[in-house]
């Protein structure tokens, strides 16, 4: 049964797949068309039985489909369909170009909607047991992609590496070197870093160090993208961390701490 042409933007979480909204899965449920990216768990598609579930994801030098593409299917599928949901991870509207697509909907006469979604720069932190804010440690916090649109390192990294606050970048993984280098120039290679690939998921894979030992732990353990990096103090408080300060405690062990204590 026909409906009438409409875009709805929904943000799928940060990976788990029971770490997304319910009125998420109530808009899964009406869709004709779900046009879905790569870091959804595809167990979400389960929730829109009536639709067609099509690829449109884009990973790090393999865009399956240009963002103007894109734009073209989410109109072409609500006229002919009805209500097409946009599934994306994390939020869409933190780096993930929602409000681009709703503005081409609107262009184009689509109804639309956006149904917000648990950010990864957030979640995935939190579900290794680092807090972005800690009374008496950081007082705030900044989201940075790694990577802006022309290929190259923001330069918020430079700006953010001069406060106190906890850093998290995203898509930052091709320019982690570039990222540990600001971090120098600011003379902060002892702030702690963890870096977590697939967070959220069954497949979720950490490393925490230094600004100065981070390139290192990444060789050794073999983390890449998608990676979410975080650097503060509160990354301290990481759940594997403090297992380990626990042991070192134990065992009265003060040498080959990942801190270096």
């Amino acid at each position: 049964m026909y409906n009438s042409p409409k875009l709805t933007v929904v943000g799928a979480g940060p990976g788990d797949p029971e770490l997304i909204t319910v009125k998420a899965l109530n808009t899964l449920k009406s869709a004709r068309v779900v046009l879905y990216d790569a870091l959804i768990n595809r167990e979400l598609l389960e929730y829109a039985p009536q639709a067609e579930h099509i690829f449109v994801g884009k990973r790090k030098d393999k865009h399956r489909f240009p963002q103007e593409e894109i734009n073209e299917l989410i109109v072409k599928y609500a006229l002919e369909r009805g209500h097409v949901v946009r599934l994306k991870g994390g939020d869409p509207f933190i780096f993930g170009r929602g409000s681009e697509e709703i503005n081409y909907a609107r262009k184009h006469g689509l109804e639309t909607a956006v149904v917000s979604g648990i950010t990864s720069s957030i979640a995935v932190p939190a579900n290794v047991g680092i807090p972005l804010t800690q009374r008496g440690t950081s007082e705030s916090f900044w989201v940075i992609t790694g990577t802006t649109s022309q290929k190259k390192l923001s330069n918020d990294v430079r700006l953010a590496a001069q406060s106190t606050a906890t850093v998290v970048i995203l898509m930052g993984m091709g320019k982690l070197h570039e990222i540990v280098d600001v971090f120098r120039s600011f003379g902060k290679e002892d702030i702690p870093v963890g870096i977590i690939q697939n967070g959220t998921t069954q497949n979720e894979r950490s490393g925490f160090g230094t600004i100065k030992t981070i390139e290192k732990v990444v060789l050794e353990k073999q983390l890449g993208a998608p990676a979410i990096i975080v650097i503060g103090e509160v990354v301290k408080e990481a759940n594997d961390l403090q297992s380990a300060f626990e042991r070192v405690i134990e065992e009265k062990v003060y040498h080959n701490t990942p801190f270096g204590g």
